[in-house]
């Protein structure tokens, strides 16, 4: 057992659990899940195994249910806890709670409140991408997952890409192809992607390269499990007029002249009228062939 008991003060309790390999939890976390007099979770089931591995005892303590579909009621009752003196552990399915998680009504609820709200920080996906992929750390913007209509989800990597950061985003599985494919068309087929997946369980991998590199991988071996996705920037791109067209052919496909347009230059930070010049020119063109 490498947890001890410790007195904990009133309070709500933010426990980071591990993305996939038990071993990572830390220390304060145990010493936090074995001392707190309530457990709330995002998933019981994988909290009270987390618990079991690590040999912390419930000794009578039951752990209440708080996820994406807990209401105003839910929340209260938790809070309750606290108002009459508690200890409230609060424990994320893997990862840290509140970043692509539930919690942060519960914080916020709390913070309202004036209650004392405290961490214990540990595994996050995104910043355990970051720091294996291999591109630029310096600045970075974390997006979370974006909207699965294909409409809504380029709409929102015209916005983003522009950005001179490494963008992370989480996405499913059966969801990759498809923004791959976006990413293509918003930023060309040329620009830098890692994806990372199952980070820190057996089947761990990472893919980089160009965007249109890694559909290509990724159509012939349809990925499993979970998944982030960072897009470098694409400041050291040369952007010419072949990549341009390339880029506005593709995003006709989906978008009307004007539409596409907007996003080709939004992706390429180059002025939009002349981007939609050269749309009409294309479309001309198609229309002749």
């Amino acid at each position: 057992m490498n947890h001890k008991l410790v007195k904990l003060e009133a309070g709500l309790y933010l426990v980071a659990t591990p993305l996939g390999s038990a071993r990572d939890i830390t220390l304060r976390a145990l010493d936090i899940l074995a001392s707190a007099d309530v457990l709330a979770a995002e998933d019981t089931r994988t909290a009270r195994k987390l618990l079991d591995i690590h040999g912390v005892p419930l000794e009578g303590r039951r752990i209440i249910a708080y996820h994406d579909h807990s209401n105003a009621s839910d929340r209260q009752r938790v809070l309750n806890n606290i108002n009459e003196g508690k200890s409230v552990a609060y424990i994320s399915e893997a990862g840290t709670p509140l970043i692509a998680d539930p919690g942060y009504q519960l914080v916020r609820d709390a913070r309202q409140a004036n209650m004392p709200v405290l961490s214990a920080p540990g595994p996050t996906a995104c910043i355990a991408a970051l720091t294996i992929a291999g591109l630029p750390t310096d600045q970075f913007h974390f997006a979370g997952f974006l909207p699965p209509q294909q409409t809504a989800r380029q709409k929102s990597l015209v916005e983003l890409m522009p950005l001179r950061a490494t963008l992370v985003l989480y996405e499913s599985a059966k969801r990759l192809n498809a923004l791959l494919m976006d990413i293509e068309i918003v930023g060309g087929s040329e620009r830098h992607v890692a994806v990372c997946r199952e980070l820190t369980k057996r089947f761990e991998d990472v893919q980089i390269g160009p965007v249109n590199t890694l559909r290509a991988f990724y159509e012939a071996k349809p990925a499993k499990g979970e998944i982030v996705v960072l897009i470098g920037t694409g400041e050291d791109n040369k952007v010419d007029e072949i990549d341009l067209e390339a880029a506005l052919v593709q995003a006709m496909l989906s978008f009307r002249v004007k539409d596409a347009a907007d996003t080709v230059a939004g992706a390429y930070g180059l002025p939009r009228r002349e981007i939609y010049q050269m749309a009409l020119r294309l479309q001309g063109v198609k229309q002749l062939e």
